[in-house]
């Protein structure tokens, strides 16, 4: 009786432990540490918020092309910023003052300032402007075994996986690093795909950087699905250890 208690004990020991291969991420770095950087440019989607500023040598001449209070806006918190931004409508258009609906689906914002700036000269209001746009509402959401799960805003034009993972908290120990689970909306389609962060190669692929509105989803590990509704953590491995003994202590007697 005492050996099958022990036998069963040792079962749940081996399989709630994780080999160096399951948790250790970029394992190939030192054969793949010298690859060119590929950044990718964003390009605007329905619901997003833009952030749009109009400038000229006369600044005079650029106030009815901006907000109003948008350079009180400036040193102001972001949702502020989105409250006084342009929201991207379902069909990809914004109003804009003066010039009207403008389309901006699909462009980078780079492509939507040349946009903006062109109308601005061809139509005859203002000589020589400068556009800058920025998305002030992009966000990721990152759920599953990482340390702080949640949806993060980031404003940067290109953050990576790893940093987005950063802002999570990083996986837990019983996240699987190796089966990543990221679903992206590319024009109306949602795609899913799966990345394995031991390996570089997602580093040379697309999803390497983060796009507005991503949803990264990390699964437990084999060892945390082993061992899930048997033991949790050492301090309850110590318990059931203590009642096995103490039951065999009685059965034996």
């Amino acid at each position: 009786m005492k050996l099958k208690y022990l036998a069963l004990l040792l079962v749940l020991i081996v399989t709630s432990c994780a080999s160096k291969k399951d948790i250790l991420y970029l394992q190939d770095a030192n054969e793949n540490n010298a690859n060119e950087i590929s950044f990718q440019y964003t390009t605007i989607q329905p619901n997003d918020i833009l952030k749009i500023n109009v400038e000229t040598l006369v600044p005079e001449a650029a106030v009815p092309y901006n907000k109003s209070g948008a350079g009180e806006v400036q040193q102001s918190s972001l949702l502020l910023l989105q409250l006084e931004g342009y929201l991207v409508s379902n069909e990809g258009g914004i109003y804009f003052p003066i010039l009207g609906n403008i389309n901006v689906l699909n462009l980078t914002v780079v492509e939507a300032e040349e946009k903006i700036k062109d109308q601005l000269i061809s139509g005859g209001h203002l000589n020589n402007p400068n556009v800058n746009v920025r998305i002030i509402n992009a966000k990721v959401t990152i759920l599953g075994e990482v340390n702080a799960p949640g949806t993060f805003n980031f404003t940067e034009q290109n953050i990576t996986l790893l940093q987005a993972l950063g802002l999570a908290g990083d996986l837990t120990i019983n996240g699987k690093r190796d089966d990543i689970i990221m679903t992206r909306d590319v024009d109306g389609v949602r795609q899913i795909t799966h990345i394995d962060l031991t390996n570089t190669d997602f580093m040379n692929t697309e999803y390497f950087y983060i796009k507005p509105n991503d949803t990264i989803i990390v699964n437990p590990n084999s060892p945390r699905v082993s061992s899930s509704g048997y033991v949790g953590n050492i301090s309850t491995l110590i318990g059931v250890l203590s009642i096995l003994l103490s039951t065999t202590v009685l059965l034996t007697r």
